[in-house]
């Protein structure tokens, strides 16, 4: 590389006060070359070397009577030599040149040289030579290149910085000890909603600090200044911030303290808690949901025990009040055992509504009819509307088709309407009043037409910012223990899985919640309330009663041999056993639960020893909520008939497998 060069003017020798003085001190020209601490040489026209000083012998290691009178080619070597070829062209035109860059010498290597070099003229304009000035420059080019690498490694070092901080997560914001910000990065333009050049300078209390905590920020700045503890740094503290709009939200941040000389800087990185706390809430809400789940798993294991005890007392009465209401058909007191006889239905639908709301099954879809969905939940509910003060007005659209749909899932979402309702109106000053209407929708375009449920309740009402809200999944509007937000969520679930849709309707004071299903069929009649006609079997047939309440058993009996059967009846499956290898039987009914041999027993050894009768076996049971009943029934395929239940229904099921 050719080194840079700097033009000077020509500097011919002999001119001035200079040449007086070696005139008359001729030894002074000799004593300042070898003084100069500088390199200096003496080249003749032919580019040899007749003068060197002893900086130079000394820089380069060689002696004079070794290299005087030698072409400085050989002593500076050839390829420094090639380098010096622009040089030699501007010497020749008498310029003086100033360069420095790195050289490779002999017998010394590279060097960083910053050279002057002049030529020499006689008065006569003849060149005399060149004289060669030279400075070694290396440490001083290296020490550069040292610091100018530093530099480079510092530049990028705050530029990693600076990238770093402007790409943080975390909002970061630098004070000076008088808490006026320096910095504010990209994240804390977002999370404020402030931008950077509008902050930088103010105070950092008067931009993300609410009002209510700039007093304490200020005593505590005023402490750390007279040398007080800083209590904050390095801790991870969760506070209130404030955004550009005034609203305040929760941050968690840390605090560190960094010294630029005696100059104090501190800064903060903040994150938004509010996502992490509504996590948190909706986590608490889930684990009292499920809490609250296991309690109604464990109530449906005890309702089942409690509904099967129950259901045999309900049985007898209902199957006695039956029988006495058609032995005294003409008696006055026919209206009473009526009487008992309705209430004691109305007792065994009740229980019957809590077993199949706590049924855990998969659906099973059947023509219902809505009204007597409605029927079922208002009785269950009665005493607790009229012990909260709710009048109920029922207001039910006659002849409505049935639907095809999962009778127990919609029976839970009216259910979940009404103890809705109930709740909203337990804080409502009276008259309270709870309205359900029912009626049939005409679809156009020749689509099926939907039935619809109205819930309508005169209570404080749903702002219309939550209408949809409402059915989040624990989002509740209840006061704290009265719900886990699920009700709603579950109950559109349902009524979605159907086709319908459930929803709010603005209907002026209260709330009204509408639910509208699809309908599959025709309408359907509705049964008549009387008795259905019991046919008389065609051929005799024997049936075995097997039951170990001897109330039941006799009942059972009586239903029976009233339509016309043979009855015989056992008080244990062992005793069943030994009637059924004694004489022939066309039926069993069987109860599920007894004592040392159960009815699931009693199946196996009557399929061992009579499999055709083990195919027309009734079993009559308040358990078929447990899971081992279900699966029981479910696996032999066996028809089951729940208690209490009434005769027509105990001759229907087993007309229907004597086929």
């Amino acid at each position: 590389m050719s080194p840079p060069i700097h033009p000077d003017p020509p500097l011919p020798l002999g001119q001035g006060n200079l040449s007086a003085l070696l005139a008359v001190a001729p030894a002074l020209l000799p004593a300042l070359l070898d003084a100069i601490p500088a390199r200096v040489v003496v080249l003749d026209p032919q580019e040899c070397l007749t003068y060197g000083n002893p900086a130079f012998y000394a820089f380069t290691g060689l002696q004079p009577e070794v290299i005087l009178g030698c072409p400085i080619r050989h002593v500076i070597g050839e390829q420094a030599y090639a380098n010096y070829a622009p040089v030699r062209e501007r010497l020749a035109r008498g310029e003086t040149v100033c360069w420095e860059d790195w050289i490779e010498l002999n017998a010394v290597g590279p060097r960083y040289m910053r050279e002057h070099l002049v030529p020499a003229f006689d008065a006569q304009g003849q060149r005399l030579g060149t004289i060669v000035i030279s400075l070694d420059w290396t440490e001083l080019r290296q020490n550069q290149q040292q610091l100018e690498a530093r530099l480079d490694e510092l530049h990028a070092t705050q530029a990693l910085k600076s990238s770093i901080v402007d790409q943080a997560l975390a909002a970061i914001i630098s004070t000076d000890a008088q808490g006026r910000i320096v910095e504010f990065n990209p994240a804390a333009e977002a999370l404020f909603g402030r931008q950077r050049t509008e902050v930088l300078g103010q105070l950092v209390e008067d931009v993300v600090i609410p009002p209510r905590h700039r007093a304490g920020h200020r005593a505590g700045m005023a402490r750390v200044a007279k040398g007080g503890p800083a209590r904050m740094l390095g801790q991870r503290l969760e506070m209130d911030a404030l955004r550009a709009d005034g609203t305040e939200f929760p941050v968690e941040m840390v605090l560190s303290r960094n010294a630029v000389g005696d100059t104090s800087f501190y800064t903060a990185s903040m994150f938004d808690l509010t996502e992490r706390r509504n996590a948190q809430a909706q986590i608490e809400r889930q684990r009292d949901a499920l809490r609250q789940s296991e309690k109604l798993t464990a109530m449906g294991s005890l309702l089942a025990g409690v509904a099967h005890e129950l259901n045999n007392p309900l049985a007898i009465v209902m199957g006695r009040a039956s029988l006495l209401e058609e032995k005294m058909a003409e008696h006055p007191l026919a209206s009473d055992a009526h009487r008992i006889r309705e209430a004691a239905e109305r007792c065994g639908r009740i229980v019957r509504t809590f077993l199949n709301m706590a049924r855990s099954r998969a659906p099973q879809r059947a023509p219902v009819q809505i009204n007597d969905l409605v029927t079922a939940a208002a009785e269950m509910l009665q005493y607790n509307l009229r012990s909260h003060g709710i009048e109920l007005d029922l207001l039910l659209g006659s002849d409505l088709p049935t639907v095809l749909a999962d009778g127990d899932q919609i029976g839970q979402v009216i259910l979940n309407l009404l103890v809705n309702a109930q709740q909203a109106l337990a804080a409502n000053d009276p008259p309270r009043r709870l309205q359900i209407a029912t009626g049939v929708e005409p679809r156009r375009d020749g689509r099926e037409p939907w039935v619809w449920l109205r819930v309508v309740d005169n209570g404080r009402g749903i702002p219309e910012a939550l209408h949809e809200r409402i059915f989040e999944p624990f989002f509740t509007t209840k006061p704290e223990g009265l719900g886990t937000g699920l009700g709603l969520a579950v109950s559109r679930s349902i009524v979605r899985d159907h086709g319908g849709d459930l929803r709010v309707e603005p209907r002026g004071p209260g709330a009204c919640f509408r639910m509208g299903l699809p309908v599959s069929g025709q309408a359907q009649p509705e049964a008549s309330a009387a008795p259905a006609p019991i046919e008389a079997p065609e051929a005799l047939a024997r049936v075995l009663v097997v039951d170990d309440e001897p109330e039941i058993a006799a009942l059972i009996r009586a239903f029976l041999e009233s339509a016309g059967y043979e009855v015989a009846s056992a008080e244990s499956g062992a005793l069943a056993l030994e009637l059924l290898g004694a004489g022939r039987f066309d039926a069993i009914v069987s109860d599920l639960r007894m004592p040392d041999m159960d009815g699931a027993a009693l199946w196996r050894a009557v399929g061992e020893r009579h499999p055709l009768l083990a195919r027309r076996m009734l079993f009559v049971t308040g358990d078929t909520l447990s899971p081992g009943a279900r699966g029981f029934l479910s696996q032999t395929g066996c028809p089951a008939l729940e208690k209490p239940f009434a005769k027509a229904d105990l001759l229907g099921c087993l007309k229907q497998l004597l086929g």
